[in-house]
């Protein structure tokens, strides 16, 4: 389970959409452990394949110790009127976070490792980090759903955290 480099913003491939997960096999099996190492070493709560530079939809959450949740192939089925405000950041732009609006409750649907579909309902942090992880799937870095004069500032600030 080796730890794999992770792309730094402003990499363009952060930005590129990840293509379905067709074979559920030891290779995935062995991408889901190295992300969760990586996401560990980084450290992080979430990751995605994309964040390595693997363009498929796989996301790998862990928002407690030990509390491990693979994701395959995720969607959001349904998402709430109600939104939540939630500090953000990403392990491929460390140092920085700042405050996005999301929806507070959302189902997604997904396949576990084994291909099987599955449904899950969520709210709080982790429907923020489903959104968040999803939005990476398609190719939206987080920043992008700040207002202008925001995302300018962050990476003024995270360039500035780069240089020292």
């Amino acid at each position: 389970m080796p730890i794999r480099p992770i792309l730094s913003f402003p990499d363009p491939r952060l930005r590129l959409t990840a293509a379905p997960v067709l074979r559920f096999d030891a290779d995935l099996r062995a991408l889901a452990d190295d992300l969760l190492e990586t996401m560990r070493a980084a450290p992080g709560i979430g990751i995605t394949a994309p964040h390595v530079g693997v363009l498929s939809r796989l996301v790998v959450l862990e928002l407690a110790p030990g509390e491990v949740r693979i994701y395959v192939n995720p969607e959001l089925d349904q998402v709430s009127r109600e939104t939540i405000r939630h500090t953000e950041g990403s392990v491929s732009m460390p140092g920085v976070t700042d405050e996005l609006e999301r929806h507070a409750r959302i189902r997604v649907r997904y396949q576990d490792l084994d291909g099987k579909e599955r449904n899950e309902e969520a709210d709080g942090l982790l429907s923020v980090c489903h959104q968040h992880e999803i939005d990476q799937l398609d190719g939206i870095f987080w920043i992008d759903r700040l207002s202008r004069l925001k995302r300018d500032r962050l990476i003024v600030r995270y360039n500035k955290l780069r240089r020292a």
